[in-house]
């Protein structure tokens, strides 16, 4: 049996988790999360160690990093002065952790010489934003600022996920954004900063098979709305297309879909399966997440 421990960064523990949800168990003392798939164990300690066991253990410890006896420094997160007044492209997704609707990423170019406009539209941390205001300031960045949007919809996201993980497809998605919109400005951006998922080994070796991968001057943190206002501003772009999308689908099966992956989402996923059949699942959610068995259980004690 095979043994592998590694460290991850919190926005890489939550990847992970997400892409081992639907194998969830019962996670041991001192731990947060923990996966069982036919071949390994997967533990996440709250220290941030993460322990592999099993079979596969290598395979599936070489997926997130090197082990932790061999594991390099950490890069540094630190920006360059004076880089919150740089000509941006700053790039974000929403609905990762959304059990219903489409991924979506999005790329977004803000000039120094737009910065203070695109704070006057009232541009800040999404989460401090409702979803009314996201959607008014969003009309406005439409028109102000160039970007370039990316969406997984539900059907192409779940046939990735058979072999890939859901971090390999965001990082995709966000390269697939940030090439698109470098072939649309006239200008050279002075960075690309992206709202750290992944750490930026791991970010890069998702996309080793990827023919074009962009590269160049880009930095990546997390809490990145914070320190540019592009990101900020991409952020609220993908929720309100996002919320869009939600609105669309809500609309056509009769039934206002929740956001997020809590219980009021495994009775509407229920009421869908009885409504609809459970095939209906893979149009309109993340079939790979731990909702989808708790919605088929919960459909069945109902019938």
């Amino acid at each position: 049996m095979g043994n592998q421990v590694i460290k991850l960064s919190t926005a890489a523990q939550e990847e992970l988790i997400a892409s081992y949800q639907m194998h969830a168990v019962k996670p041991p003392p001192y731990a947060r999360f923990s996966a069982k798939t036919p071949q390994c164990v997967i533990t996440v300690y709250n220290s941030g160690k993460v322990m592999f066991q099993g079979r596969d253990a290598d395979t599936e410890a070489a997926k997130w990093g090197t082990s932790i006896k061999k594991e390099p420094s950490v890069p540094k997160n630190v920006l360059p002065e004076g880089f919150s007044d740089w000509s941006v492209i700053g790039s974000d997704e929403v609905g990762k952790g959304d059990y219903f609707g489409p991924l979506v990423v999005v790329a977004a170019y803000v000039p120094k010489e737009k910065i203070a406009l695109v704070k006057e539209l009232g541009v800040k941390d999404s989460k401090l934003l409702s979803d009314t205001e996201i959607v008014r300031i969003a009309k406005d960045l439409h028109v102000t600022i160039t970007y370039q949007k990316a969406t997984l919809h539900n059907p192409a996201y779940n046939k990735m996920q058979r072999t890939m993980t859901q971090g390999k497809m965001t990082a995709i998605a966000h390269n697939a954004a940030l090439s698109a919109l470098l072939k649309k400005l006239d200008a050279t951006p002075d960075a690309i900063l992206i709202d750290q998922f992944a750490e930026q080994n791991v970010y890069y070796n998702h996309l080793r098979s990827e023919k074009a991968v962009v590269k160049n001057d880009v930095y990546f943190s997390t809490k990145a709305e914070g320190l540019h206002v592009a990101v900020a501003a991409a952020s609220i772009l993908a929720r309100a297309l996002f919320l869009k999308e939600m609105d669309k689908l809500s609309a056509t099966l009769g039934v206002t879909l929740p956001k997020g992956a809590g219980a009021k989402v495994d009775q509407v996923a229920a009421e869908l399966i009885i409504r609809y059949g459970q095939s209906r699942l893979n149009e309109i959610a993340k079939v790979h997440f731990a909702n989808t068995k708790k919605a088929i259980r919960l459909s069945e004690l109902k019938r």
